[in-house]
């Protein structure tokens, strides 16, 4: 049974945990697998994770990618996102929790005889605000 008074347990592993794995199956058996978690928020578009995942995806396969079928929902009483996406014929998923500006990401390896999942950690760069005229001496 898919219990929300856990996602605080979990933004505390995201931001705590050295076993990325062990964030992964947190958010899969107390989560992920539970459409009714689905149903609390809304589908979203957010400019930042598009560009994490591109970016970190690229990484993790050497080349320029195509990220299909990214299905974000966004919980916004929790501040969360969550969603699975698509690359290079291998199913990854999302989480993001906005107001900590820490997430996760998990992309499965290539073959289906294979049990590797890759996983990266990212947070949000601190906004430097841009120089004014007097900044530029």
């Amino acid at each position: 049974m898919m219990n929300i008074d856990r996602l605080p347990e979990l933004k505390q592993k995201l931001t705590n945990e050295a076993d990325l794995s062990q964030i992964w199956l947190f958010y899969m058996d107390h989560f992920a697998d539970y459409p009714e978690f689905t149903d609390l928020g809304q589908p979203a578009q957010n400019n930042y994770l598009d560009a994490v995942l591109d970016q970190i995806c690229q990484q993790m396969f050497g080349s320029a990618v195509i990220i299909t079928n990214f299905f974000l929902i966004y919980i916004a009483e929790h501040q969360f996102f969550h969603g699975p996406f698509q690359v290079e014929g291998c199913i990854g998923g999302v989480i993001y929790f906005e107001d900590i500006k820490i997430g996760l990401m998990a992309v499965s390896a290539e073959s289906p005889a294979n049990d590797l999942v890759k996983y990266s950690r990212f947070s949000n760069p601190i906004q430097v605000s841009k120089p004014n005229q007097y900044d530029l001496n």
